[in-house]
């Protein structure tokens, strides 16, 4: 049981979510008692002293084998709500000093340090254009975040690939998001908007319709604005998972009511091979889209099996090899670390194979532990990896990414992953995904259109993001999709 007061504190999730990082699955109970009595188990206590011109807090952990105290200096850091740059500083100050006293009290340094966003690469990126050089950005890194020293060499070198990119858009440039919410059956760790393409068959049509009617508004909402496509991504749930004629009418539409005069970058998730044949590749091959997805997860059959993909290793063999046979000459592939069941020796089989294959990208996702997935719910009955070995499975899938001539160029974080590590997408240079920079980085405004799907809008000169929200329901999006235009042209 850990027990956890934090007094006159208004971030209170923020610091739990470093907290956690350090209890894993101990349940945690918060209180703003006072402990006079007597208790068993963990107490992380603060207080907030202001004096003058100073303040400090001061952090008490009492736990069975020991107790501490540390005392973060605030001098000239006052807590002031009305300014957001001064709490931000103050924020991070606590989250220190919590990271200080946990890791000295439990003997655990974490190879992410206190951090614990989803776009850990900010940080470096406003480091960069406050002029520091590549030395003094690790030191940062190291020593105020307490980032393991690879992990401060990786997140410098994923920025420096990501600045290029960035530096080449303008300021007019947008991307769209289009998703397609079906798939041919829900993977056991997937928390994303997605159908059964069976069971919802009767309403696929329908949602086409209602689809190409927000793709239209959105093109007249380009057009009159002066923006400019710079990339478009199709993903999912599974794209493929719907037939040839709706794909083919899909991407017909596209390119008759969005221009694509500045179009860079066009990607469609091909995903599962069972959803992929000759016909629906013809379709794809014969539009703009000049980057697909083919992800197998895992190369082991028995994990396949157990995951929900319906599809065998083979099966992905054959759907890449008709792909590149079809001239697809930028090709991702998908693989995680963790999956159920699975060891390092099975997950080197799979970075073997897809060497083999020899894509031109490959994104490498920890397993995580999504509040919506069936994983979740079942968590009990399935055997997941030590950190120690969620650590080796992700060294290894750098050794083999640089085997194949790839570096790594983007790179996110989320809640509740195996060891607290990371997402990285690798790539062979020239074929990093544009898309894929923009969305982490937020630099650039994401149109999106679909059920689930979600607008961002960037403000830069404000420094702000806004953001509008489609209804994640399939009939509830056809039914309600002039609802979802008009919140993205509030935002413009």
């Amino acid at each position: 049981m850990l027990y956890i007061r934090l007094k006159k504190l208004d971030f209170e999730s923020d610091l739990l979510d470093l907290i956690k990082l350090f209890f894993n699955d101990d349940e945690i109970v918060i209180t703003k008692d006072d402990f006079t009595q007597d208790f068993s188990g963990i107490l992380l206590d603060g207080d907030l002293e202001i004096t003058g011109e100073t303040s400090s807090y001061h952090i008490k952990y009492i736990g069975t084998e020991c107790k501490m105290e540390y005392i973060v200096p605030l001098s000239g850091i006052i807590p002031d709500k009305t300014q957001i740059s001064e709490r931000k500083v103050f924020k991070r100050e606590i989250q220190r000093g919590i990271y200080c006293l946990l890791s000295k009290a439990l003997g655990k340094n974490l190879p992410w340090g206190m951090l614990t966003g989803i776009r850990p690469a900010k940080i470096v990126h406003e480091l960069m254009e406050k002029g520091l050089s590549k030395a003094n950005i690790n030191d940062r890194l190291k020593d105020y975040y307490f980032l393991s020293e690879e992990k401060a060499k990786l997140l410098y070198e994923v920025a420096d690939a990501e600045k290029g990119l960035l530096e080449a858009s303008q300021p007019d440039f947008v991307s769209l998001y289009i998703g397609i919410p079906f798939c041919l059956s829900r993977c056991l760790y997937c928390s994303f908007t997605s159908y059964s393409i069976h069971l919802y068959s009767s309403l696929v049509g329908k949602y086409i319709e209602a689809l190409k009617y927000e793709l239209a508004s959105i093109g007249e909402m380009i057009g009159a604005r002066g923006m400019k496509v710079q990339s478009i991504y199709i993903g999912g749930g599974t794209p493929t998972a719907l037939s040839a004629a709706y794909i083919k009418d899909l991407l017909a539409s596209v390119k008759d009511l969005i221009s694509l005069a500045w179009l860079q970058e066009y990607t469609l998730e091909a995903g599962r091979p069972d959803s992929i044949d000759e016909e629906k590749l013809a379709v794809i091959k014969d539009s703009a889209v000049d980057r697909i997805s083919i992800n197998p997860q895992s190369m082991n059959d028995e994990t396949l099996k157990l995951i929900g993909r319906n599809h065998t290793s083979q099966d992905l063999v054959s759907a890449y090899k008709l792909a590149r046979n079809m001239g697809f000459d930028n090709i991702n592939m998908d693989v995680i670390v963790g999956l159920p069941g699975e060891n390092i020796h099975i997950f080197e089989d799979t970075l073997k194979q897809i060497r083999e294959m020899n894509p031109e990208s490959m994104t490498v996702h920890t397993m995580a532990i999504k509040r919506a997935s069936r994983l979740k719910e079942e968590r009990a009955g399935y055997q997941l990896i030590t950190e120690l070995e969620a650590v080796g499975m992700i060294n290894l899938a750098h050794k083999y990414a640089g085997l194949m001539g790839m570096h790594p160029y983007y790179l996110y974080r989320q809640k509740n992953m195996l060891g607290n590590l990371e997402n990285i997408g690798y790539s062979k240079p020239g074929c990093e995904s544009t898309y894929n920079v923009q969305i982490m980085e937020e630099k650039q405004s994401i149109i999106a259109a679909g059920a689930g799907a979600i607008t961002k809008v960037v403000y830069p000169e404000e420094n702000r993001i806004e953001r509008a929200f489609n209804v994640k329901g399939v009939e509830e999006y056809i039914t309600r999709v002039d609802e979802m235009i008009c919140r993205k042209t509030l935002l413009f």
